[in-house]
């Protein structure tokens, strides 16, 4: 496994929540996308945000260090029938190495928070088109129940519950929160992308407990390989722990997702 997303990757594909439409349309209006421009995913993951965009661009650049992550997504587009996205191993740090054309917008989504913040922008400066930009998207929702972190601590250890817990504050791994996003907001204002707006919307979804143990593996803190052959142990006691705290079998979550676009200062 090459990273800690390699066996997180099925379940990432599968179960993490899509964006809402109208983070589409936003982008839509903001970048005036027709069907002409050419955007660059960065942190792609397994095309969360490429896939719908897909069908707004001429072409999209979904990059991501895990190949297993890679994998996924080109199975996706594969499926939905979308042939205009190229699946590139790359990461942040090595984006200028990539022989990229020039980019008209750059989407980023909770992995922004792993990346250098003041490099990545600079770099984006050379590729992006005059009038381009970045869109940075975060997902924000309340902490899971106690009892997740308490089953995964007793498969994993304290530390791996510690490092849990810590990670459930960062979007690519987890929930952010407020704090996240005004770093986001920081960074990019202290960049090219100096002119820097904020849109927000939030919406309740219900999960099932299988959506909810989906959700665990598919983060880098609960990957299946962690677990090894006692992954099937952790996801009967996990189910019988959320049945007892959910017992109708469902849960309601409240998710707010923010998109920060910077663009750079009109002259």
């Amino acid at each position: 496994m090459s990273t800690p997303y390699a066996s997180a990757a099925p379940y990432y594909a599968r179960y993490r929540p899509p964006y809402p439409a109208e983070l589409y349309a936003l982008l839509v209006d903001r970048f005036a996308l027709d069907g002409s421009q050419t955007v660059l995913d960065l942190g792609a993951g397994p095309g969360t945000l490429s896939l719908p965009l897909a069908p707004l661009a001429e072409h999209v650049y979904a990059v991501d260090p895990e190949p297993a992550m890679l994998a996924e997504g080109c199975a996706l587009a594969e499926e939905h029938g979308h042939r205009n996205i190229s699946w590139l191993r790359g990461d942040a740090a090595g984006i200028g190495r990539l022989c990229l054309p020039r980019i008209d917008l750059c989407v980023i989504g909770g992995a922004f928070h792993r990346m250098d913040r003041t490099r990545v922008p600079a770099d984006l400066d050379a590729m992006l088109a005059p009038r381009g930009g970045i869109a940075v998207v975060t997902s924000l929702a309340a902490p899971w129940p106690a009892v997740v972190d308490e089953v995964r601590e007793r498969f994993l250890g304290p530390d791996r519950g510690t490092a849990a817990r810590a990670a459930a504050t960062r979007p690519a791994d987890g929930p952010a929160d407020m704090e996240e996003v005004r770093d986001v907001e920081d960074h990019l204002a202290k960049s090219a992308f100096s002119r820097v707006v904020t849109t927000t919307w939030e919406r309740s979804t219900r999960c099932t407990l299988d959506q909810v143990i989906g959700l665990q593996f598919s983060r880098a803190c609960s990957g299946p390989a962690l677990f090894g052959d006692r992954k099937d142990a952790f996801e009967s006691e996990l189910r019988r722990a959320l049945r007892d705290h959910y017992p109708d079998g469902t849960c309601t979550r409240t998710v707010t997702v923010a998109a920060t676009v910077a663009t750079r200062p009109r002259r």
